[in-house]
């Protein structure tokens, strides 16, 4: 299925993933301001296919003065719904539209991946001011928990995609991942991993797996299969019907010199 595809899918489910996807521990936010050099109250950001407004909601809970930037209508209408004093313009990261120079930091939570960093990367340092900062970041699931492991494992091979344990990346080869090797503007380049918890019902946890887009662009029997099977699964582990979700959130941040 092209990545452009698995994109979209998105806004035909905006709705189930605002309402069951993970947001983010504030350490996050603590480790993006660290790494930044400085404090989210009073920044000029963007942040970038925002979606529902998961991130966003923490980044101006936190006193940024706050843009969301996203491609997706049904994203955006959600996103409009749950912060409707937050402006959000329609766009995508490989084509800002955003002032040159205008930002103090720049975010993509679990959205750097749809954009081409041969593109999104130059835009990136366009339109930080000199000292600013670029932040990614990913919530991946804690492959050292044994049950998180093997529903990774199986949830991989129902969509068609590899597996095994996957090597969380250093800081050479998270730059070079992302596209940030020896891209001109770049300064300093910090790599962080948060690890937290949530505790969920089982119906929250299905919903959130079937929101990713792997899943979105499956036939809805064949996903609602997989789903039923793990159902059964999970809540033997889990008999009281709430689920622990552990996850590492892996955070990447680019200064712009």
């Amino acid at each position: 299925m092209p990545t452009v595809s698995r994109a979209h899918s998105f806004n035909a489910a905006a709705a189930q993933y605002a309402a069951n996807r993970p947001s983010y521990p504030p350490a996050l936010l603590d480790a993006v301001e660290d790494a930044a050099g400085r404090p989210l109250a009073g920044a000029r950001v963007a942040d970038v296919g925002a979606g529902t407004g998961i991130s966003t909601a923490l980044l101006h809970a936190r006193g940024a003065r706050v843009v969301a930037v996203e491609p997706g209508e049904g994203m955006a209408v959600e996103f409009r719904r749950a912060l409707p004093g937050v402006p959000i313009v329609r766009g995508d990261g490989n084509a800002l539209p955003l002032a040159d120079a205008s930002l103090d930091l720049l975010t993509y939570a679990q959205s750097w991946h749809w954009t081409e960093p041969a593109r999104s990367a130059p835009e990136a340092m366009r339109v930080l001011r000199p000292g600013g900062a670029l932040a990614l970041w990913w919530n991946t699931v804690a492959l050292d928990v044994p049950w998180i492991a093997a529903q990774h494992e199986r949830i991989a091979r129902h969509v068609g995609v590899g597996t095994g344990a996957r090597q969380r990346p250093d800081e050479v080869s998270a730059t070079e991942l992302s596209g940030l090797a020896n891209l001109p503007g770049r300064g300093e380049v910090t790599l962080r991993h948060v690890r937290w918890s949530r505790l969920v019902p089982l119906d929250t946890h299905l919903a959130n797996i079937g929101s990713h887009s792997a899943f979105l662009v499956l036939e809805e029997g064949d996903a609602q299969a997989f789903l039923t099977e793990e159902r059964a699964r999970v809540g033997e582990l889990f008999p009281d019907g709430t689920v622990e979700e552990t996850y590492v959130v892996e955070l990447l941040v680019a200064t712009r010199t």
